[in-house]
């Protein structure tokens, strides 16, 4: 009986690890289709399948599509009815809607109705609690993020860029130490920053001063480079091993190691990506105390070292982020106040 059961668990086992390769080797297809050009790249969809495969294809895209949607009909009502009177540069309407996103994303605005009565939109906020998805791996998504309206450094811009492209306006994602955030580049002020956890356009000054991002972090592209769409797509890669190794415990290495290779293929210098890789094959080295493995590994650990990487703990990660808040005039662009500001 006891052999039986068993058989029983370990059969139910292999079937619901099937299962879940089945749903992320879709996913991995379609985001490889478009990182290889027989797709067009689409960050949204690319998102949809992320999230979908974690919720074993349980994820309706109509539903997705349809929250997104709601918050692109006030930001275009938004930029209809607030025009910037500042900006006369010939990307003046890119840089309006980059606002009307923003607006509708930090700050609570006011909808008229037909009745005459007024609505709220509220804004979104920042969720200090799993900031980092340890626990509960969906508080990185932005489905989590729009069902909650509390999201983190990784669903807050992820949204923000989705919600800018399918305005038809570009938005470019930027690392740092365990964080994402937005870089812009207008006619008037050249690039600038969009923080979205604490609705600021913060100088790179803020950036640098979390100690954590080497120089050699800087000239290698590692930190504070505005990613490609190319490059944007890849480091969803990387979610997508994640995600895979916390649903099935990390017992199959082979999907991950697919995932970072695929995502180093196209952002040769994506440390996440790396870290995944040296982590994985730290695991199967445990097990297997192949030489060759291990030398790998070293090589690993020493390009991460090169390219500028420097581990961030996690308690000065929230009071880095918090510094923001608390001394806005010392990091804030006055610039970006100044046309964000005069609607």
């Amino acid at each position: 009986m006891k052999i039986k059961l068993l058989f029983l668990f370990l059969f139910s086992a292999s079937l619901a690890l099937a299962q879940d390769n089945f749903y992320y080797q879709t996913a991995f297809t379609e985001i490889q289709a478009m990182l290889s050009g027989k797709k067009a790249l689409n960050f949204k969809k690319t998102v949809y399948h992320v999230e979908n495969a974690f919720f074993d294809n349980q994820l309706d895209s109509n539903d997705f599509n349809k929250e997104v949607r709601k918050i692109i009909l006030l930001a275009k009502g938004f930029h209809q009815a607030n025009p910037i009177s500042n900006y006369t540069q010939k990307d003046k309407a890119t840089v309006a809607l980059w606002g009307a996103v923003f607006k509708v994303m930090t700050d609570t605005v006011t909808i008229l109705l037909p009745n005459g009565e007024k609505a709220y939109h509220l804004p979104f906020t920042y969720d200090f609690e799993d900031y980092f998805g340890e626990q509960d791996w969906t508080k990185m998504f932005v489905t989590k993020l729009l069902a909650t309206r509390k999201g983190n450094c990784h669903s807050l811009p992820f949204l923000y860029k989705i919600l800018c492209e399918e305005l038809g306006v570009s938005a470019n994602l930027a690392l740092a130490p365990n964080h994402i955030y937005i870089k812009h580049r207008a006619e008037k002020t050249g690039w600038y920053n969009t923080e979205l956890t604490s609705a600021a356009f913060p100088i790179d000054a803020w950036l640098m001063a979390s100690g954590y991002i080497h120089l050699s972090a800087i000239q290698n592209s590692v930190y504070m480079k505005a990613l490609t769409d190319q490059e944007s797509i890849a480091l969803c890669l990387v979610d997508l091993a994640e995600g895979y190794k916390r649903k099935t415990n990390g017992q199959d290495t082979d999907f991950i190691l697919k995932c970072c290779n695929t995502a180093l293929q196209y952002f040769p210098n994506c440390v996440n990506a790396l870290i995944l890789k040296a982590e994985t094959l730290k695991q199967i080295f445990e097990k297997t105390q192949n030489k060759q493995t291990f030398n790998e590994i070293q090589d690993l650990y020493l390009q991460i070292h090169d390219l500028g990487y420097r581990q961030m703990p996690k308690e000065m990660y929230l009071n880095w982020l918090m510094e923001l808040r608390t001394d806005k005039d010392k990091y804030l662009n006055k610039n970006l106040i100044d046309v964000q500001n005069k609607k």
